[in-house]
């Protein structure tokens, strides 16, 4: 971006607010997959939830310019789908003109704070599915993590619950991401095990009253095969550790070669890449979609 980017955002939240619904309408709108039958999204949700620490530096996301700066330079290299964020970050991208041409998926619930004792009590407090069909964006994501030991589960299921039925009440896609996690020295971790996360799809699955718009967004993970076959809903893969990233994006194109996986969604290890160069750490993910794509395209989706 451009200096003085972030001083011309601040002038027009300040003056005048109403652009941003503005830009957010007037957007030029595409269809949800690729023409190959793909998605490659990149996410930029993480602040929200107080996770802002990235590449070595603790405070990474939450420089905003620089935040923005390489969420522009993901959207705009060929391949890369649209992105998933929260309202600060999608209306800000809004005003840049960065989701012309874009899908655009709202982030949920962020109430579960990275390391807070109600890290599992997650409940919407981004979007609604109302603003989303409002602020013309494409779909929304939920994360569901399942530990059958906290007390505020109960609570979590039921506004996903809602938050299913009434995405799928507005034909809307909702992405459900699951995990299944515990509490190891009173933090929360998730359980690497495939048959815990297969029980946890169980649950996402069947969340809401109807599921005819629900999506999985999982991680990879050992018996990939067998957690995919777990669920009919279509799937998105997870990013991962971005000091690991060579595992990672061959983790990526193992699990990609499954017909349930329709594409990905990575934030972190592609925007704060170790080398610090976003255009080929994103040039890599949207080649490795793109030859799944081409793989399938002999395929029915």
């Amino acid at each position: 971006m451009s200096s003085g980017v972030l001083d011309e955002l601040v002038r027009i939240r300040a003056t005048t607010p109403e652009r941003v619904q503005e830009a957010l309408t007037a957007r030029r709108r595409r269809p949800l997959l690729s023409p190959t039958g793909t998605l490659f999204v990149v996410a930029a949700d993480h602040p929200a939830r107080g996770v802002i620490s990235a590449g070595g530096d603790p405070v990474a996301m939450a420089d905003r310019e620089g935040l923005l700066d390489r969420l522009v330079l993901a959207l705009s290299r060929p391949g890369v789908d649209g992105v998933m964020a929260t309202p600060d970050i999608v209306d800000d991208l809004a005003l840049l003109g960065a989701l012309e041409g874009k899908v655009v998926f709202g982030s949920i619930n962020r109430s579960g704070l990275n390391g807070a004792v109600f890290e599992l009590d997650d409940r919407p407090t981004a979007y609604t599915p109302e603003a989303i069909d409002a602020s013309c964006l494409d779909g929304g994501k939920l994360l569901l993590r399942v530990d059958d030991d906290d007390e505020t589960m109960p609570a979590t299921l039921v506004s996903c619950a809602q938050v299913v039925t009434e995405m799928a009440r507005l034909r809307l896609p909702v992405m459900i991401e699951v995990f299944a996690t515990t509490r190891r020295d009173g933090r929360v971790v998730t359980v690497e095990d495939p048959v815990a996360l297969i029980r946890a799809i169980q649950i996402a699955s069947a969340l809401g009253a109807t599921s005819a718009y629900s999506w999985l967004k999982l991680p990879v993970t050992t018996e990939m095969e067998r957690v995919l076959r777990s669920s009919t809903l279509p799937t998105l893969l997870l990013g991962g550790d971005p000091t690991n990233a060579d595992v990672v994006f061959e983790q990526w194109r193992q699990a990609m070669a499954y017909p349930q996986v329709f594409g990905l969604v990575a934030g972190r290890s592609l925007l704060y890449p170790r080398d610090g160069d976003v255009a080929r750490a994103v040039d890599l993910a949207a080649s490795i979609v793109s030859a799944a794509g081409d793989a399938a395209s002999g395929r029915s989706r």
